[in-house]
């Protein structure tokens, strides 16, 4: 087992919260005038766990923001005067009282990272303060077990995917360091956030209380027991998906590891969740599912799922048992440079092994309980590796065309304003070989198309009704319209539930 962390968790207090982030906004301690102190290529390598650029670019510089930069974004000791200056209201003792350093007679020591993390919704652009433990650079070494985790790669996933609703209730299950449960608070009436771990609580209150957030309950617990008997209208989960040999000498991170063996933590969220789910509630979550010999890993996914439940689910990658026992040793800070590299690496493969894994794809999971039991579920297994933007926009359209079709095609459609059209020619000829419908936002799909179907497309402006447009047609080319009809409805129907065309 990993050690665990040699600082207590931090102590959340309102007035002591509230002046510290006076101080912050005081100090412009936000994102972009960071990045402008010290210089974007600097900003970046920062990203990419190196810090010397950083301290290079700001070095002899004592003021305000870069006393703070070096202190809480970085984790490095700074004189005990500085930080006095820079923290005018809270004061150094307020920081210790906080639990995010510890006082020397002449230096103040971080205990815990705090950075500016900005964030788009539908209300627009924002940014919070979130504070966590200390990262592998800070530490110069890896990281402990119950290591609370900022806002990384996952987070931002997650925050991009989740659809954007007005809701009554929702849960964040396993919040972290509390960074669903702020952007899911903006447009809930309350939020319960919960965790096993009390460190992550800890951290997740402090970042609700520096960021004035004050409709989320924090509860303690795991899975779904701290809720037992309740219901939302959205659940929304980052959970310790991440796949790890349960043996002796294999590091366990709360933050990522779940405890259960292979992808049973996500297979117990997907069967669950929606029992917890109000009628036409949502859940969200990213997980990993393993392919096995005997059955693909969206099969296994598919069957875990009641019938009468929406599933929709996007893969955007899947790497094979090698390349995924590599990216996790890493991010638990062992390099292959490092002499327990091998045996960590040994003990992935034999447990992939002992289940016959093949693959472990990565995605997203939607589940949803239909406001109507009666409707025909959803059920959408998708592979999608390129790029996507406002995803959580475009799974929203997607169930609402979902929810739309169960009555029929609308009387009239729409282009989409994102859509263009492509067409391939050969030299010389005048007849295109390929015609192509391209998606600029949301999921960015390129379909295939013929003439028939991409000329329904360009008149779907309004003017003419769904039958009318087929109508005149089949007059063009010349074609039975009933022939015709049979041919296009279906296309038509996909084109509306993948977002080309709306009512």
């Amino acid at each position: 087992m990993t050690a665990v962390s040699d600082t207590a968790a931090p102590t959340p207090e309102p007035l002591l919260c509230a002046a510290f982030a006076a101080d912050l906004d005081a100090a412009d301690f936000r994102s972009e005038p960071l990045r402008s102190l010290w210089g974007s290529e600097a900003d970046d390598a920062l990203a990419r766990g190196t810090r010397e650029p950083i301290l290079r670019a700001i070095s002899g510089d004592d003021g305000v923001l870069a006393t703070l930069g070096r202190l809480l974004v970085l984790g490095m000791p700074q004189p005990t005067a500085a930080v006095e200056a820079a923290l005018p209201q809270l004061g150094v003792q307020g920081l210790v009282s906080l639990g995010l350093a510890t006082l020397t007679e002449d230096a103040v020591t971080p205990t815990a990272l705090l950075r500016p993390q900005s964030f788009v919704d539908a209300d627009g652009i924002g940014e919070w303060w979130i504070a966590s433990d200390l990262d592998e650079v800070a530490l110069d070494g890896a990281l402990p077990a119950d290591h609370v985790l900022g806002v990384g790669g996952a987070s931002r996933t997650l925050a991009e995917i989740v659809m954007p609703l007005e809701v009554d209730r929702a849960l964040d299950l396993g919040t972290g360091c509390g960074i669903q449960a702020l952007l899911v608070s903006r447009h809930a009436a309350s939020v319960v956030a919960t965790d096993i771990s009390a460190r992550a609580l800890a951290y997740a209150e402090l970042n609700a209380m520096l960021n004035g957030a004050r409709n989320i309950e924090f509860r303690l617990g795991s899975m779904f027991e701290p809720v037992e008997g309740e219901a939302f209208d959205l659940i929304v989960s980052n959970p310790p998906f991440v796949i790890t040999p349960r043996v002796d000498g294999v590091p366990e991170y709360e933050y990522r590891d779940g405890g259960l063996v292979g992808d049973a933590l996500v297979e117990q969220f997907v069967r669950t969740a929606p029992s917890y789910l109000t009628a036409g509630g949502a859940a969200q979550l990213l997980g990993n599912w393993e392919s096995r010999v005997v059955e693909s890993g969206l099969d296994r996914l598919s069957s875990w799922v009641p019938a009468d439940v929406d599933l929709w689910v996007i893969q955007r990658e899947e790497l094979s048992p090698l390349g995924y026992a590599e990216l996790w040793i890493r991010d638990g800070g062992t390099t292959p440079r490092d002499a327990a590299f091998t045996r960590l690496l040994a003990a992935w493969l034999d447990d992939f092994e002992e289940r016959g894994v093949s693959a472990v794809g990565f995605g997203y999971i939607l589940l949803r309980r239909p406001a109507n039991p009666t409707a025909t579920s959803l059920r959408r297994i998708e592979r999608m590796p390129q790029p996507v933007s406002n995803v959580g926009g475009a799974l929203r359209q997607g169930l609402e065309a979902h929810d739309l079709l169960a009555d029929g095609l609308p009387t009239t459609l729409f282009t989409a304003s994102d859509v263009t059209e492509a067409r391939h020619l050969l030299p010389g000829n005048d007849d295109p070989s390929v015609i192509e419908l391209r998606q600029g936002g949301g999921f960015a799909r390129t379909l295939k198309v013929d003439s028939a179907l991409a000329a329904f497309v360009g008149a779907c402006d309004g003017d003419l009704t769904v039958v009318q447009i087929v109508s005149a047609l089949a007059d063009l080319f010349e074609v039975p319209l009933v022939d015709l009809w049979a041919d296009l409805e279906p296309r038509i129907r996909q084109l509306v539930l993948d977002g080309l065309l709306h009512g």
